[in-house]
């Protein structure tokens, strides 16, 4: 009877665990309190305390960095920056942390237009032992025709703005202590479509990377990183291939390892009509000029969703994370409902492929429909991936539009998919110091655009598995990177046999900058400092290691197995002990009745 009753215990807790793993949990309060309004804009580690903050713009001309605490609201508004210092009538487009002025430091750029003007100025706020320095900020002294590409040109680790100047010519800006230096930057003239979605990405897999533009036409060019120059292909890829329907709306172009095997792929939304009634994701494999469908089928039972087709400030994309850690990257999308009802955010997952269309990928994309968590935040705008708990599982913020209030809210969902899975987490330094910063600051708040990242391992099958992802490789149009990537590796426990960390070179370098780590153990962040740059084999990581569920559970069934082995000793001796008195207590009594 007893066994009984502990298995319908352990079929219940199976069961739960089964749907636990499967459902989204509203942490909105925890993270934010009463102050879960305004639209996120970027991620970055401020504080250098190895917790992601959050940038929200506010109003569209105020900007609030959110600081990750270990209290109850985990994110407390902490630094402001006041439409007071900007030119009258500025709004804020956007926001891109890094360091760009090489002392190690976060800093904070924004893009900023001035009303009825289409031209972007960059404003700049130096970091200054975790704070920022308002009296001490530069606006560049050019304007950008569209929110420039935040890279690193010229492969020194500090970040570097790309952009339009005066069209067709592009410029790239350095900023030398301080100082704005332009130089031109290609050595041909691009008409850049606006909004574009540049990306500075390796798109050969030799671990530097490259060049991604979107020009007019619509096409897209590729200029490859050789020597630490860039070198236009002569294979530009049409986004309208003659064996596809044209798209009367193309979105922001992505670049994922969408099938797992290491290289980065192209990733585009289009609307099939000028209404965006009809539309479609295509994957192409770079160096390919085949668009491969991966999602066409948008249809509900009798209602058909579709893109929203967006503005030139948040124009149509998809942004990726790997929810369910098994190694293949999913998206987070708003579709609308096409008969008028309202839109909401959807989760897009990687999966199989199940028809001939996409058979040439091996993967396709299904629509969770019936993920109520998301399905309760109607007039979503925007949906993303975040790390809330810094655990290494990519959960959900979705925003979404209030009737009455001109600050979007704010909505944070707790991820439970997959909770036993297993990951490894990189983050790549500037490598600009290692322990010898100046002012003893620590490195952690630079978001390093560039590095690369790629793990090979053994699946439980025997089967070579392998995963890559660059770092904040686009910055305009509310990208929405994280400053670090997260490699689901599945229910796999293994060591990773080879894990590839590489970055941009210098003009002239032939040398490829990469290094080797092997035997990484399953559920760690990787820290990777590249000090000195050009050594690769004396940089070093920082391993940190984050405990599964698995882990947690199997503690607990140790404890319980120890106490239950406790309880049975204490019983047994307890017993004996008793024995032992009543075998007293009859000799005694023989003894007394010898006596007599």
């Amino acid at each position: 009877m007893w066994i009984f009753k502990f298995n319908i215990l352990a079929f219940l807790l199976f069961f739960g665990g089964l749907y636990s793993s499967f459902a989204l949990q509203d942490v909105t309060a925890d993270l934010f309190g009463a102050e879960n309004f305004g639209t996120v804009a970027a991620f970055g580690d401020f504080y250098a305390d190895k917790q992601t903050d959050m940038f929200i713009i506010r109003e569209q001309t105020e900007l609030v960095i959110f600081l990750a605490d270990s209290k109850i609201p985990y994110f407390k508004p902490k630094v402001n920056i006041t439409k007071d210092i900007f030119p009258k009538n500025t709004i804020i487009t956007g926001v891109v942390p890094g360091d760009y002025d090489g002392d190690s430091q976060m800093d904070v750029l924004l893009t900023t237009q001035i009303q009825n003007s289409k031209m972007t100025t960059v404003f700049i706020f130096w970091g200054n032992n975790q704070t920022l320095d308002m009296s001490g900020w530069l606006m560049l002294n050019k304007t950008f025709a569209d929110q420039p590409l935040v890279m690193d040109f010229n492969g020194d680790m500090i970040p570097d703005i790309f952009g339009v100047t005066v069209s067709p010519d592009t410029e790239v800006c350095y900023l030398t202590k301080r100082t704005p230096q332009w130089q031109k930057a290609l050595s041909s003239s691009v008409n850049m479509r606006i909004p574009h979605s540049n990306a500075f990405i390796d798109l050969n897999k030799d671990f530097t990377a490259d060049l991604f533009l979107t020009t007019d036409g619509p096409k897209f060019e590729f200029w490859i990183s050789k020597d630490g120059n860039f070198i236009r292909q002569d294979d530009v890829m049409p986004a309208n291939p003659p064996d596809k329907p044209p798209a009367a709306l193309i979105g922001q172009s992505s670049f994922v390892d969408f099938d797992g095997d290491g290289y980065q792929d192209h990733v585009l939304p289009v609307c099939l009509d000028d209404a965006c009634r009809r539309s479609a994701i295509y994957m192409a494999k770079l160096g390919s000029k085949e668009w491969v469908p991966v999602l066409s089928d948008f249809q509900r039972r009798e209602t058909i969703w579709s893109f929203v087709p967006g503005t030139p400030s948040q124009p149509l994309a998809l942004h990726f994370g790997d929810y369910n850690l098994d190694g293949f990257p999913d998206a987070l999308v708003v579709l609308r409902n096409t008969s008028g009802s309202g839109q909401q955010a959807f989760l897009l997952e990687n999966v199989p492929c199940n028809n001939v269309s996409c058979h040439s990928v091996g993967r396709m994309f299904h629509i969770h429909w019936d993920q109520s968590d998301l399905g309760a935040i109607q007039n979503a705008i925007m949906a993303t991936f975040f790390d809330i708990y810094e655990d290494g599982i990519l959960d959900m913020l979705v925003l979404s539009k209030a009737e009455g209030k001109s600050d979007l809210i704010i909505h944070a969902l707790k991820n439970n998919f997959e909770a036993d899975a297993y990951f490894v987490k990189v983050m790549v330094l500037s490598g600009l110091c290692s322990n010898d910063c100046p002012e003893d600051v620590k490195p952690f708040g630079v978001n390093q655009p560039g590095p690369y990242v790629m793990y090979t391992t053994t699946d439980p099958n025997g089967y070579l598995k392998n995963a890559s992802a660059g770092q904040l490789s686009q910055s305009a149009h509310f990208s929405l990177q994280l400053p670090y990537t997260v490699l689901g590796l599945g229910r796999s426990a293994n060591f990773l046999d080879h894990l590839f960390v590489g970055i941009p070179r210098q003009s002239g370098e032939t040398e490829i900058r990469k290094k080797e780590w092997t035997a990484i153990i399953p559920n760690s962040q990787l820290i990777v400092i590249p000090f000195p740059h050009n050594e690769p084999r004396s940089w070093s990581a920082k391993l940190y290691l984050t405990p599964s569920n698995s882990v947690l559970l199997t503690a607990i069934a140790l404890i319980g197995v120890c106490v239950f082995i406790l309880v049975i000793i204490g019983i047994l001796h307890w017993q004996e002990k008793k024995a032992d008195d009543r075998e007293k207590r009859q000799e005694a009594h023989r003894f007394h009745f010898d006596a007599m």
